[in-house]
């Protein structure tokens, strides 16, 4: 399983301009980029409301000021990590099945790895949906898991932040943190991984040790 933004894609355009977006169309001052960096990749919602003092009613107004921006271009304002198409290919090769699990709604993740031409390399997109089911990383893997019907013990989740990782503890399946995404040494070094990759070039190495397609 692979995440998407940050892991496969940059986001940070599409995504910190939608959040300021919405922050305007509610009147609230605008926040910094430490704080736009640290809400790629959680649930919307919930960053939304860390925003605005913990208001769920404000946080749930601001998620759809903010579709109303990313929807038709904030989710294209994305770029491909260099060096993402080649692992991808390089896994599939050897026969891995590849699958989107993100905590951003299905609908975005689909039309985004079309859009990047990634669409080929995948066996399914999954990811949360517009009413909010499957957006908590933890329910997200274990419905994957069930609904294709994986081995965990041939599993690995792909991610750059702690939420992917406590996502695939939660699930006892292996995970592979990147160091190309938004997550932090802190952050790894407070929700250990099971391997941490520097470069894209290191990805599929990684992965098929972990499924010992090849030798460690």
């Amino acid at each position: 399983m692979v995440d998407l933004d940050g892991t496969l894609t940059d986001p940070y355009v599409g995504i910190s301009s939608s959040i300021l977006y919405a922050l305007d169309k509610l009147g609230h001052p605008a926040v910094d980029e430490i704080t736009l960096r640290a809400a790629i990749g959680p649930p919307l919602e919930a960053s939304f409301a860390a925003m605005l003092g913990g208001d769920p009613v404000l946080a749930k107004q601001a998620l759809g000021f903010y579709r109303e921006r990313y929807a038709p271009i904030g989710a294209f304002e994305n770029r491909v990590f260099d060096g993402i198409p080649d692992s991808l290919a390089a896994l599939r090769a050897a026969g891995v099945r590849l699958f989107v699990a993100s905590s951003k709604p299905r609908v975005f993740c689909e039309q985004i790895i079309e859009r990047f031409g990634l669409a080929p390399y995948f066996d399914k997109v999954h990811g949360s949906e517009l009413d909010g089911r499957w957006a908590d990383k933890s329910e997200l893997i274990a419905h994957v898991l069930e609904y294709e019907a994986i081995d965990r013990d041939q599993c690995v989740m792909i991610g750059d932040r702690r939420h992917d990782i406590l996502g695939a503890r939660a699930n006892q399946i292996k995970v592979i943190a990147v160091e190309w995404g938004y997550g932090s040494p802190e952050e790894f070094g407070a929700y250990p991984p099971d391997t941490i990759v520097a470069e894209v070039s290191e990805l599929a190495p990684a992965v098929l040790r972990h499924l010992r397609l090849e030798a460690a």
